[in-house]
C-alpha cells in the first residue's frame, strides 16, 4: 500500500515537472514577445531624459541590438568591445530610469538563457510603471520565471497581477494581448496543481471576456480538459 502511495506521489510530481518542461518553449516565446514590445524609440521617449539618463541610454543602445538579434549572453554580460552588458549597466546606473530598464533587459536575457533565479532577481528589482504593456509584461515574465523554478504559487500570483495591470489600462478594462496570455498560463499552473475549479473559472473568463484575443480562439480545448 505504501509503495502504491509513493508511486502515485512520484507520478504526480513527474507530471508537474513535465508541465514546466512542456511549456518552457511557450515561456521563451512569451519573453521574446516582450522584447519586441519594449524595443525601439518608445523606450527613449518614455524612460530616458536627464544627462545621466542620456549617458545610460547610450550604454543601452548596443545591448538592445544584441537583444533584438537574440544574442542574450552578450546583451547580458557585454561584448568586451566597449559594451558593458545590461547586468553592469543596471548596477552602474542604479537609481536612473535607464538603469531600471537595464534590470528588465537583464531579467529577460537571463530567462532566455535558462538562468531562472537570476531572472527572478532582476525582474523583482525592476520598478514597474503605470503603463499598459511593458510593466504588465515584465510582471508576467516574472511569473514565468517562478514557474520554471517550480514555485507555482508565486508564479500564479504574478501572472494574475500582470493580467490585472494590463486590463486596468485598457479600453473597457479588456487587454487582448498580455492579459489573456497571462491568465491562460496561470490557469494551466492551477490545473497542474490540482486546482481544476479555479482553472476552469479562468478559462471561461477568457472565453467570455477576451473574445478578440487569439488565446480565446483555442480556449475550448482547455475548458474541455478541465471539465473531465
Amino acid at each position: 500500500m505504501a509503495n502504491v502511495k509513493e508511486q502515485n506521489v512520484e507520478t504526480n510530481l513527474n507530471s508537474k515537472e513535465a508541465f514546466f518542461v512542456k511549456n518552457q518553449k511557450a515561456v521563451i516565446i512569451a519573453v521574446i514577445a516582450i522584447i519586441l514590445i519594449i524595443a525601439g524609440i518608445f523606450l527613449y521617449k518614455n524612460y530616458i531624459s536627464e544627462p545621466r539618463e542620456d549617458e545610460a541610454s547610450t550604454a543601452l543602445a548596443k545591448g538592445q541590438q544584441y537583444f533584438s538579434s537574440e544574442d542574450f549572453e552578450k546583451a547580458l554580460q557585454g561584448d568586451k568591445k566597449g559594451f558593458a552588458g545590461f547586468a553592469k549597466i543596471a548596477d552602474d546606473y542604479s537609481g536612473t530610469d535607464a538603469g531600471n530598464l537595464a534590470k528588465l533587459y537583464a531579467g529577460l536575457c537571463s530567462a532566455n538563457l535558462g538562468k531562472w533565479q537570476d531572472a527572478v532577481n532582476y525582474l523583482e528589482s525592476f520598478s514597474t510603471r503605470d503603463d499598459a504593456i511593458i510593466s504588465p509584461a515584465a510582471v508576467g515574465a516574472l511569473g514565468n520565471a517562478y514557474a520554471q523554478l517550480k514555485q507555482p504559487e508565486k508564479a500564479i500570483e504574478n501572472l494574475l497581477k500582470a493580467a490585472k495591470m494590463a486590463d486596468s489600462k485598457a479600453a473597457n478594462n479588456t487587454n487582448n494581448s498580455v492579459a489573456p496570455t497571462c491568465l491562460l498560463q496561470a490557469a494551466q499552473l492551477m490545473e497542474a496543481n490540482n486546482q481544476k475549479e479555479e482553472a476552469l473559472k479562468i478559462y471561461k473568463e477568457i472565453k467570455s471576456k477576451y473574445i478578440a484575443s487569439p488565446v480565446a480562439a483555442e480556449i475550448d480545448k482547455y475548458i474541455e480538459r478541465a471539465t473531465r
